[in-house]
């Protein structure tokens, strides 16, 4: 078992895609056993993923999580800034810009007010408990976009770790109660053309909350959210750390 030990603690990071990947499977059989995919299973992953992590920290008294376990400890590697900015920039990457003009003027209005009135609630909600510095209830704001912009406007200004992981909270709830109630609420907006599903995409900015939505409600929607979803993700990251942070700290200094 020593051996065995040695081995797996000299190769964490191979020992870190390997428990991603059976967390991803997991979740995969949660999200279609469980809950017959009305759940997505990234928002699982996400959530025992928290909690792994929370007993990790919980046992070994650290502050990385699971990583704070010799064993597991290519997952703060694989979990860091530098592979998680490397993740969203391959993302917009592939992302043809000639196919959302396509959506027209309501494709770019929906991405931009999405991520402005995400990010002004988040923030509010913020100050509301007490987070009343510009830095943190930027990142928090953020969060509420996304769980992605949320760590990446975090570490831009120089938030918390307890405030970048509040705002990773943030985005979670926005993305799992996206996933429960799209299917719901379809009907009520009209959710049944792709040209109302880009918009859709651009307002919430959850992919993953999208994707899942939409997938419970048509799936041939999902590609249409899913494009507006990321390019939400992308303006995001270039808007919370610039523009709407530099605006929010001359309005509360």
């Amino acid at each position: 078992m020593d051996t065995i030990a040695s081995v797996l603690e000299d190769n964490d990071l191979l020992v870190a895609f390997a428990a991603v990947g059976v967390l991803m499977l997991v979740s995969g059989w949660m999200s279609r056993g469980l809950t017959r995919g009305r759940l997505h299973g990234s928002a699982i992953a996400i959530i025992l993923g928290l909690a792994l992590a929370g007993w990790g920290g919980a046992t070994t008294g650290g502050e990385d999580g699971l990583a704070d376990l010799a064993i597991f400890g290519g997952l703060g590697i694989l979990g860091g800034s530098m592979l998680r900015d490397f993740a969203i920039v391959s993302t917009a990457y592939g992302v043809d810009l000639s196919v959302i003009r396509r959506s027209g003027a309501t494709g770019v209005l929906s991405i931009l007010l999405g991520v402005v009135v995400s990010f002004l609630v988040g923030a509010v909600v913020a100050a509301a408990f007490g987070y009343t510095d510009a830095e943190s209830m930027a990142t928090i704001g953020a969060g509420a976009a996304t769980y992605i912009v949320g760590p990446v406007t975090g570490t831009a200004v120089g938030a918390g770790s307890d405030v970048i992981a509040l705002s990773v909270a943030a985005g979670l709830v926005k993305s799992v109660v996206v996933m429960v109630a799209t299917p719901m609420i379809a009907p009520l907006i009209r959710l049944n053309n792709p040209k109302a599903a880009m918009a859709f995409g651009g307002l919430m900015g959850t992919t993953s909350g999208v994707a899942g939505g939409l997938a419970a409600t048509d799936e041939r929607l999902v590609p249409y959210g899913a494009m507006t979803a990321t390019f939400f993700t992308g303006v995001g990251c270039l808007l919370g750390p610039s523009v709407l942070y530099v605006a929010l700290r001359a309005l509360v200094g």
